[in-house]
């Protein structure tokens, strides 16, 4: 998806007086996403976990304080933590946290070079498109398109013929009410140049999603048109 360190003065020899203590910032956002995933990933309490070292607010370059990634099985299932409000309520509107979504993908398991390499890649990918937002203010919302015209695979060895994505309402999880305000799950399945080109707007994109027939992204599939 910080670390700095809290510098304290140096106290003269002053009478002892009471100080407030600090508040302690609490996680509510980020802790009802978690129970939303464990509620499909039960017992999956520490999932892999990849946390942003600096925060975006201090002047790192990853919006998302951190992803998490669960088993699914036949997938990894990849969800963001930072575009909505996962600590305390900041914004005006009372009904949504946030931008009013996270982020998640889901990667097909197979035998590749290194696995751990292409889960980092997938990290990688959702804190560049969650730059959009922070940046250029871009929502994503299910059924659009993200294409860039590059022609490079989506996978990090650069080989799949899967160039950019679709969005789809994550159809595993639910959207959440949060004490910060509702919380939906955007995915990203990625597609193929061929594909991306035959896009349009929404209905277009509802339709190859259907003709796809599934929201796991496999980087080996043929591409459907």
């Amino acid at each position: 998806m910080g670390l700095f360190d809290m510098f304290k003065k140096e106290k003269k020899q002053e009478p002892a007086v009471s100080e407030p203590e600090e508040k302690e910032v609490e996680a509510v956002g980020w802790d009802a996403i978690e129970q939303e995933f464990l509620r499909v990933y039960p017992g999956q309490n520490n999932p892999k976990h990849y946390g942003t070292i600096i925060k975006w607010m201090l002047g790192g370059k990853d919006p998302l304080d951190g992803i998490s990634v669960y088993d699914g099985g036949s997938y990894w299932h990849f969800v963001s933590f930072g575009q909505t409000e996962i600590y305390e309520k900041e914004t005006d509107d009372p009904e949504i946290s946030g931008y009013g979504y996270e982020l998640t993908f889901k990667l097909k398991k197979d035998s590749y070079e290194d696995e751990e390499a292409e889960i980092r890649n997938i990290c990688g990918i959702l804190q560049m498109i969650a730059r959009l937002t922070f940046t250029k203010g871009e929502i994503f919302q299910p059924f659009e398109y993200i294409y860039t015209g590059q022609t490079a695979g989506i996978d990090a060895q650069q080989k799949s013929n899967l160039t950019g994505f679709i969005t789809v309402k994550d159809p595993t999880v639910e959207t959440i009410d949060t004490p910060n305000g509702k919380v939906a799950f955007v995915e990203l399945i990625g597609m193929t140049d061929a594909e991306l080109k035959t896009l349009s707007n929404v209905g277009s994109v509802m339709e190859i999603y259907e003709k796809l027939g599934s929201d796991i992204t496999d980087y080996h599939r043929q591409s459907l048109v």
